[in-house]
C-alpha cells in the first residue's frame, strides 16, 4: 500500500497485524502535520478503509 497525494498532502499509511491497530501519517512539503489513527480486523486494512480516512480528512480541513 503506498503513499496518496491529494490537494498538495501525502498520507502514508502503515500498519501492524498484530496490534490490528494502523496510522496516516500527514504531510505536507515534505513536514509532518498529524497522524490518523484507525483499527483493522484481519490481516491488511482495507484500501477503501484509508482511503475513506483521507477523504474524511480532506473534507474536515477543507482540502
Amino acid at each position: 500500500m503506498g503513499a496518496i497525494e491529494r490537494g498538495g498532502y501525502i498520507f502514508e499509511p502503515e500498519h501492524s497485524v498484530i496490534a490490528q491497530n494502523g496510522a496516516i501519517h500527514v504531510y505536507k512539503d515534505g513536514e509532518f502535520v498529524e497522524e490518523i489513527n484507525f483499527s483493522f480486523s484481519g490481516k491488511y486494512p482495507e484500501l477503501d478503509q484509508i482511503e475513506k480516512l483521507v477523504e474524511e480528512y480532506c473534507e474536515e480541513k477543507g482540502l
